[in-house]
Order: structure tokens, then sequence, then C-alpha cells
């Protein structure tokens, strides 16, 4: 049961890679989670996976995110709360979804962001 809601959330989070309404981060930590208690392989994979590792290491390491997973779920989050206030018809609904965004934005922009590790190259001078 858990390797198969693991692998839904994997698939969820990869469409929500496409789908600005569906949220990628919180189904890849919902799949890591069920991963690391059904299958330490499949949580080996999907911690070394290029595109999806550095993103759960540092939610588990730091309980951070980029500064870039930041900057663009902040974009993607405005234009599609933008876009749904815009189709709704009813005010209360306007307003509904008015106080979701600010909820979720405020509660988002307070998560800490890591910083990428800047290493210096050791030139043969220095050494």
């Amino acid at each position: 049961m858990l390797l198969l809601i693991g692998w839904l959330c994997v698939g969820l989070g990869v469409v929500g890679i496409f789908l600005p309404l569906l949220p990628t981060t919180p189904f890849l930590l919902l799949a890591s989670a069920c991963f690391m208690r059904g299958s330490p392989r499949l949580s080996r994979w999907l911690h070394q996976h290029p595109h999806f590792g550095p993103i759960l290491h540092n939610w588990h390491q730091h309980r951070a995110v980029s500064r870039t997973v930041k900057r663009r779920a902040n974009l993607m989050m405005v234009l599609s709360f933008l876009l749904s206030i815009y189709w709704v018809p009813l005010l209360w609904h306007k307003i509904m979804l008015i106080s979701m965004a600010t909820v979720l934005l405020i509660w988002f922009n307070r998560l800490p962001v890591i910083e990428p590790s800047r290493t210096i190259p050791v030139t043969s001078q220095q050494k």
C-alpha cells in the first residue's frame, strides 16, 4: 500500500511540474515518507534523482527550500490564484481565494531559504 501511495505521489508531483495548481514538493515529500517505510531501494532512487533529490535533501536536512524553488513557487501560486479569482463568478469565492492565497503565501515565504554552498577553487598558487 505504501508503494502504491508513493508512486501515486511521484506521479502527481511530476504532473505538478506542469500544472500550476498542483504543488510538486508536498507530493514528493509524501512519496519520500512512503518509500522510506516501504522500500529503501525506491527511497534511495528518489533521494538520488537529479531533479527531486536536491529538493528532498534541503527539506530533510535543513527544513528549507532553495531560492529558485521559492521564486518559482511564488510565481506559480500568484498566477494560479489570479487566474482562479478571475474565473470564479461569485464575490464570496473571490474573497475566499484571496484569503487562501494570502495565508499560503505568508506561510510559504516564512520558510527558510537554503543558500547554495560556495566552493572556492584552490589554485596551484594557494597550495
